[in-house]
């Protein structure tokens, strides 16, 4: 018998989790036996993710920067590079905030459902006020100030200060490529072996994702067993979703305006990609069949694509960006939380940046969507609200993340000279030694 796949895994325990739930809503005593026995395995499960959230960022970004190796490549074709990622993934994010303050997923949940989950939350809930409060009577140049830390390793005790630990793994990565590379080598050796490590720690904790599904869920239902939670949470899809295709046609639209290339034909070379992206749910996976179809396909000097594509499976995670300014909001609406402009602003820089150190593997994302609840004082514990959707909706997003570097490696080569004609081989489409 053929092993069931970690997503339908996942599913299976979604499902199982509001059956159960529904079940234990029947008797008296039911609701207690879930919090007692079932909720804690759930708790521990976002433990482990955000226990491994700060890790994630550090060996994800200094492994990218330090991997460019030499800073002049950051002059002109770096330096366009990584403008044109930082664009569209501001361009993602903003797009993410305008659906969801337009739909407004979270106030499908009713008042009274709305009243329940802020008191089960209310420690939450008031230091969510306090840090408002605070961000209010500051200066105008607090933020800026609060990106340096005073200490790293303070810092790195609290989700919360995940801007001061990004700008640490940027500048460290970036004083590694400066120093001789025979004086950098191990440094550089172990941050590689560390961020492998750190991967396979994800990947670990991904297997417990069903169980943890399971218990979460169980919770939400005998906490909050009204219908219109589950009504949102299929708004909340469907603004994710609507965000990821309104992002792709932008894509089409930079590659025609740019490079005069079709939609259809940057769609025919760029597909092959999209699928298995969509079918490991990971940037990294997908990386040797995307510089296939953009080198091959459509004419990309493999100069500018084996540059680009690399840097772009590292830090260009647009639909994942665009996802946590989605997810932020909706948790947001679901505990009855205003979001005011200045804290939405800040969603989309820590979402961008965020976006930066989120490893091309499944699951990552949600990983990197704790930094930015810490950041905007969301309870993690809303994470629960998302989680049984997650898979799909990261399968969904890793698209895009492709279809996003693909865009971009065309840009640059256009503006650099290296946008030829598509040399395709014939043994291209053949799919399986890649796999």
């Amino acid at each position: 018998m053929k092993k069931m796949a970690l997503h339908w895994k996942i599913i299976l325990g979604m499902v199982l989790g509001v059956l159960v739930g529904l079940l234990m809503t029947t008797f008296d005593g039911g609701k207690e036996i879930v919090q007692d026995w079932i909720k804690p395995f759930g708790k521990m499960f976002i433990n482990c993710l955000k226990m491994i959230a700060i890790p994630l960022i550090l060996a994800a970004l200094i492994k990218g920067v330090s991997d460019l190796r030499d800073i002049s490549k950051l002059s002109k074709m770096g330096g366009r590079t990584i403008g044109v990622y930082i664009i569209t993934t501001v361009i993602a994010v903003t797009i993410g905030l305008m659906l969801v303050n337009i739909v407004q997923p979270g106030k499908a949940i009713s008042k009274e459902t709305r009243t329940e989950m802020i008191e089960n939350y209310s420690g939450d809930t008031t230091k969510y006020k306090e840090t408002a409060k605070d961000q209010k009577n500051a200066g105008p140049l607090k933020a800026l100030e609060d990106l340096v830390p005073e200490n790293l390793f303070k810092a790195a005790t609290d989700n919360g200060n995940m801007l001061q630990i990004i700008f640490f793994a940027i500048f460290f990565g970036v004083s590694l490529i400066l120093i001789p590379e025979e004086k950098g080598k191990t440094v550089k050796s172990f941050f590689d072996g560390f961020n492998e490590v750190i991967l396979k720690m994800v990947d670990l904790i991904m297997l417990a994702a069903p169980y943890g599904v399971f218990a979460l869920l169980a919770a939400i239902v005998v906490e909050s067993p009204s219908i219109d939670l589950f009504i949102a949470l299929s708004w909340y899809a469907i603004t994710v979703v609507g965000g990821l295709l309104l992002m792709i046609c932008i894509y089409i639209t930079i590659v025609y305006v740019f490079t005069k290339k079709s939609p259809r034909f940057f769609l025919d070379g760029i597909s092959p990609a999209q699928l298995l992206a969509f079918s490991t749910s990971s940037s990294a996976a997908t990386l040797p069949v995307t510089m296939e179809r953009v080198t091959e396909h459509l004419g990309v000097e493999e100069e500018v694509s084996s540059f680009v594509l690399p840097i772009g499976a590292t830090i260009n995670m647009d639909g994942t960006s665009l996802y946590q300014a989605v997810a932020a909001v909706f948790i947001a609406q679901a505990f009855g939380m205003e979001l005011d402009f200045a804290t939405q602003l800040g969603i989309i820089a820590t979402a961008t940046l965020a976006s930066i150190g989120s490893a091309a593997v499944p699951g990552a994302g949600m990983v990197m969507l704790v930094g930015v609840l810490g950041y905007a004082g969301i309870p993690e514990a809303g994470l629960a609200l998302i989680f049984a959707v997650d898979r799909p909706l990261d399968m969904c997003r890793t698209v895009v993340n492709v279809t996003g570097d693909a865009t971009v490696s065309m840009v640059v080569a256009k503006s650099v000279g290296k946008l030829g004609e598509p040399k395709p081989k014939n043994w291209d489409d053949n799919y399986e030694a890649v796999k």
